[in-house]
C-alpha cells in the first residue's frame, strides 16, 4: 500500500487555519515544512505531496489563500530528510519544458533521487490572465499541450546518459560530449534544442504523477503517468476507475503494475469513534459558511445560496449544469449528496472536509480496514492522505493507523 503525505496548506480541512492549534502564518515558515516533513518520514510514508495553484483564488478573504512554490519547499525538505519521496506541482500551460526538466532534475539531484512531478495542466481563468492569457484553452487542448511537454521534457531528461560525466581530474575531461546529445525537439506546443544542462537524473527520470478523471485525463495518465491521484468517495466507482486506467495502460503498451492510482483519503483518526466524530464535529464548527457556500457553487456550477440549505439538491443537477473545469468532482460531490441523501448543509461540510474525496472517521483499525478493503478490492493501490489539520491530525494517523498497517504487512515501517 503506497501512501502519499499531503501537505498542501494547512491541511485538508477549509478550517484549518481556523483551528486553535494552527498557527494560520505557518505555511511561509520553513519549521512547519521540516515538522511536517519528519513526522510523516518517521511515521512510514512512500512520499510527500505538494500541490500548487498559480493564482489569488476566489474567496482568499476568508480561507488560506497563499501557496507556496513546491519546487522550493522539497528542495528545503531534502535537505532535512533521507528517505521519503518529494512529489512537487508543476503546470504544463505555463512552464517552458526545459524549466521544468532542469528543476525536477536538479531536485532528484540534492535529493538522491527521490524527485517526482505532479502534472498539472492548470484549468482556472485566473491562473491564465496571471501568465498574459484572457482565458485557459478547452480542455482537450491543455491535454494536448501537456502531452507535447512531457515528452520534451523526458526526452531533455534523456539527453545525458548516466555516465556522461567523467570529471577525470588527471586527464582535465570533465565530460564525455559523445555521451550527451541534442534534442531538438519541435512539437505542436512547445520547441527545445537541448541538450539540458544538469546531468542526467539518479531515477533516470523522476517520478511522473498525474490527476484527471476525465476521459483525456485517463488517456494521458495511463500512457505517461507512474501514479494516478483520483477523487473518488465510493468503492464501485473507485473500482471501475482502477479497471479503466489499468487497461488503458495495457493498450498503450505498458504492464500495469507499473501505474499506481492513488484515491485521495481525509482521516480523522482517534482512539474512538466518538472522539473521532467530535473532532470532525469541531472542524466543521469552524468553517465559514458564506465561503463554503461560494465555493460550493464554483464547483457544482450552480448557485447555491438561492437554495434551501436544509433541503436536499435539486434533481436534475448533473443535466448539463456544472463546472466543466472539474466535471469529474461534480460528478463526485453530487454522487455523494445522492447516496447519503445530504442537504446542501451537509454536502457543503462534506465539502469543507476534503472536497469529495474519501472521508474516513474512526479509530486506527477502523480507518485500516476500509484502506485494507480498498486495496484487497482493487480499487486502489494506495492513497494520497489529506490530513485535516497538520500537523496534529498527522500525528494522529501515525499513532492510531500506522502501527495497524505495519503490522498487517501492509506498508514498509
Amino acid at each position: 500500500m503506497r501512501l502519499n503525505a499531503v501537505l498542501y496548506g494547512l491541511g485538508a480541512h477549509e478550517a484549518a487555519w481556523r483551528m486553535p492549534e494552527s498557527d494560520p502564518l505557518a505555511v511561509t515558515k520553513l519549521p512547519f515544512w521540516v515538522d511536517v516533513a519528519q513526522r510523516a518520514e518517521a511515521a512510514g510514508f512512500d512520499a510527500l505531496f505538494l500541490g500548487d495553484v498559480l493564482t489569488l483564488q476566489a474567496g482568499a478573504d476568508r480561507h488560506l489563500s497563499d501557496a507556496m512554490d513546491p519546487i522550493v519547499i522539497m528542495s528545503a525538505l531534502a535537505a532535512v530528510t533521507s528517505r521519503i519521496g518529494l512529489i512537487a506541482t508543476a503546470s504544463t500551460s505555463f512552464d517552458h519544458p526545459f524549466h521544468l526538466a532542469r528543476r525536477f532534475a536538479c531536485l532528484d539531484h540534492i535529493s538522491g533521487g527521490r524527485a517526482g512531478w505532479n502534472i498539472v495542466t492548470s484549468s482556472n481563468a485566473l491562473e491564465a490572465r496571471n501568465f498574459g492569457l484572457d482565458a485557459m484553452p478547452d480542455h482537450a487542448e491543455r491535454y494536448a499541450r501537456a502531452a507535447d511537454v512531457v515528452d520534451a521534457v523526458v526526452a531533455l531528461w534523456d539527453s545525458w546518459d548516466a555516465d556522461a560525466k567523467i570529471a577525470d581530474q588527471q586527464s582535465g575531461q570533465y565530460l564525455d560530449l559523445s555521451r550527451i546529445r541534442r534534442v531538438d525537439h519541435q512539437g505542436p506546443f512547445v520547441r527545445t534544442a537541448g541538450p539540458l544542462n544538469v546531468p542526467r537524473p539518479p531515477q533516470g527520470r523522476p517520478m511522473l504523477a498525474q490527476a484527471g478523471s476525465s476521459e483525456a485525463g485517463r488517456a494521458f495518465a495511463a500512457a505517461r503517468a507512474d501514479i494516478v491521484f483520483t477523487v473518488q468517495s465510493d468503492l464501485t466507482a473507485a473500482q471501475a476507475f482502477y479497471r479503466d486506467v489499468k487497461a488503458r495502460a495495457v493498450k498503450a503498451g505498458r504492464d500495469p503494475d507499473d501505474l499506481c492510482i492513488l484515491p485521495g483519503i481525509v482521516p480523522i483518526a482517534a482512539a474512538t469513534k466518538a472522539e473521532a466524530e467530535a473532532r470532525l464535529a469541531e472542524l466543521n464548527g469552524f468553517a465559514v459558511l458564506d465561503h463554503l457556500i461560494a465555493k460550493g457553487s464554483e464547483f457544482l456550477g450552480v448557485d447555491l445560496s438561492r437554495l434551501d440549505l436544509d433541503a436536499p439538491l435539486p434533481d436534475g443537477l448533473m443535466n448539463g449544469v456544472g463546472n466543466q473545469a472539474s466535471q469529474s468532482r461534480v460528478e463526485v460531490l453530487v454522487g455523494i449528496a445522492q447516496r447519503e441523501d445530504l442537504t446542501v448543509r451537509q454536502l457543503l461540510a462534506r465539502l469543507a472536509s476534503g472536497r469529495g474525496h474519501l472521508l474516513a472517521v474512526g479509530t486506527g483499525a477502523e480507518i485500516a480496514d476500509l484502506k485494507e478493503e480498498w486495496l484487497d478490492s482493487k480499487a486502489a493501490d494506495g492513497f494520497n492522505v489529506m490530513c485535516p489539520v497538520l500537523p496534529g491530525d498527522l500525528q494522529r494517523f501515525a499513532c492510531h493507523v500506522m502501527p495497524i498497517l505495519h503490522q498487517r504487512g501492509l506498508t514498509v515501517s
